[in-house]
């Protein structure tokens, strides 16, 4: 297990506290040490849910480890059973309680409730949240769905019947993404049988079978549980993520094709408002903006081809922490004609972006504090994410309004660039730095400290010569950059400044120089621009 500052996902029981929390009805006992209730926090202040998790920790303590740990889970399971009155519960332990090989399935078993009790094995040194939370959403499903066999047959004239699998708690825009497909597919006259996790009760498990086929939102979560419904129940699920006005179509014409409808009706409506920017006058700002796209593999393949397809940008960079997923990450990729990035380590996402230069960077909350050092817009398109990232308005991700939103997401952080660029351009312009005036009160400065310190500098005699900075001596490092040169770097537009700035330091580490100057920069804008 590495150690590190930040962490892509959390470990599996975090996976099956968010299917946990995400139903009703359903209880998660929790063998783990004192502390680890930290992951209430998750849901409770991050997510910002009304209601704890349903999660009963056992919060053994280090004097409890010479003692019968395993007692003091079977009273924790009996006391969950008792005060919650639950219809399932599901037991497991966290990575340090796996440690004690207590064997919480095994000691539930034992005490005969009469409900279902499910247990889950996640080895937590081997596999990570999302993992957690789809195996847990696949046990749950193959213990309640019922047993195998065909699904009833449809009345004449009764509506194609779908479950929608994968929204759980803590998911990114899930609530927000079930809304917006729930809609779609009601106009192409598709009626919702469960939704499941998010908002199910095990009894409503028990009633997946009846559906027609199943819509999977969100692979990481639901992928599993799909294939175990087809291979049982005869059901066929989605393969299309309705993620931008390309995959929404696609998704529409796959559903109807699975339900025997006509598409049309919804596929001739109005859509999104994306689609006529792209072609427009006003987006050439835009054409082939250099990209960086990382999380989660929907999100990042999803995002990947609206950015592309859509926005008419280039990707630059492709990447996912999702390793369950790197071969669908790696095809996409190469759509692109570019290596994925298959990693988990945040550093080495950063030393990609580096790498790549882009213009902008789409990828989770790790990647907007990357991008923020390094000077470069950055929005978020997938988990994890921080509390920010659950605004209370309705923002999805998916369907048609959820192109919407992310033709606002994918083009804000750019053009506020562009304005910030242009601010900083004319900052310290006789007519418009910071210490004139508006225009239209006839320039007068209000005597700030700011207009007082360029009035200052404004009156400096200009025969004393300026204090020579004290030469550093140069390691393997990039050298430092002079005064006048970072003044004139700032002057580059901030989408290519960047990559004026690594190839400078290329430049000047090439040639041994212990120093940037203006004439160190404008000697390697001469020599990349041959």
């Amino acid at each position: 297990m590495q150690l590190t500052l930040w962490t892509y996902e959390g470990p599996p029981h975090i996976g099956a506290m968010r299917v946990a929390t995400a139903m009703s009805g359903l209880h998660y006992v929790l063998h783990a040490p004192q502390g680890d209730t930290y992951a209430d926090l998750l849901f409770t202040m991050i997510e910002r849910r009304d209601a704890r998790p349903p999660v009963t920790y056992t919060t053994f303590r280090a004097q409890d480890l010479g003692r019968d740990t395993a007692e003091l889970f079977k009273q924790a399971v009996s006391a969950a059973h008792a005060r919650f009155q639950p219809q399932a519960m599901i037991v497991g332990a966290s990575c340090t309680a796996e440690l004690i090989q207590d064997d919480p399935g095994g000691l539930a078993k034992a005490l005969d409730l009469p409900i279902p009790v499910i247990p889950l094995e996640l080895p937590a040194y081997q596999k990570k949240e999302n993992w957690g939370a789809s195996e847990t959403f696949y046990r749950l499903v193959r213990a309640l769905a019922g047993a195998p066999g065909q699904r009833p047959a449809r009345e004449p004239g009764q509506r194609p019947l779908c479950n929608i699998l994968g929204p759980t708690a803590l998911g990114f825009r899930h609530r927000d993404d079930l809304i917006e497909i729930r809609r779609l597919l009601d106009s192409l006259g598709v009626a919702v049988n469960v939704v499941a996790p998010l908002g199910a009760t095990p009894a409503d498990l028990g009633r997946l079978r009846e559906a027609d086929f199943n819509v999977v939102l969100y692979p990481e979560t639901a992928r599993s549980a799909a294939e175990y419904l087809k291979k049982n129940f005869g059901q066929p699920f989605t393969q299309t993520v309705p993620i931008g006005v390309g995959g929404t179509r696609r998704f529409v014409e796959e559903v109807a094709a699975l339900a025997g409808i006509d598409p049309a009706p919804v596929l001739d409506g109005p859509g999104s408002r994306l689609p006529w920017y792209s072609r427009s006058v006003d987006s050439t700002y835009l054409t082939a903006k250099r990209v960086f796209v990382f999380g989660d593999a929907t999100h990042a393949i999803g995002i990947a081809r609206v950015a592309a397809k859509e926005l008419g940008f280039t990707v630059v960079g492709l990447g996912t922490y999702s390793r369950e997923f790197a071969r669908e990450v790696r095809a996409e990729a190469a759509e692109h004609g570019i290596e994925a990035l298959i990693t988990d380590d945040y550093l080495d996402v950063e030393a990609a972006i580096r790498a790549a230069a882009p213009e902008l960077v789409l990828g989770t909350q790790m990647e907007r504090h990357v991008a923020k050092r390094l000077d470069i817009p950055c929005a978020v398109i997938s988990a994890p994410v921080h509390v920010q990232d659950f605004p209370a308005r309705y923002a999805p991700q998916m369907g048609f309004e959820g192109a919407n939103v992310l033709f606002d997401t994918l083009v804000h952080p750019l053009m506020m660039g562009l304005e910030e660029h242009l601010l900083g351009m004319f900052r310290e312009d006789p007519e418009f730095h910071d210490g004139v005036g508006p225009s239209h009160l006839g320039g007068k400065s209000f005597g700030t400290p700011a207009d007082e310190a360029f009035e200052a500098a404004e009156r400096a005699p200009a025969d004393i010569p300026p204090t020579p900075a004290p030469v550093p001596i140069l390691l393997d490092r990039a050298a430092p950059w002079s005064p006048e040169a970072e003044k004139e770097l700032k002057k580059i537009p901030f989408f290519v400044r960047g990559k004026a700035r690594t190839n400078t330091e290329t430049f000047a580490r090439e040639r041994h120089l212990p120093l940037i100057t203006l004439e160190t920069l404008y000697d390697a804008k001469a020599h990349y621009g041959r």
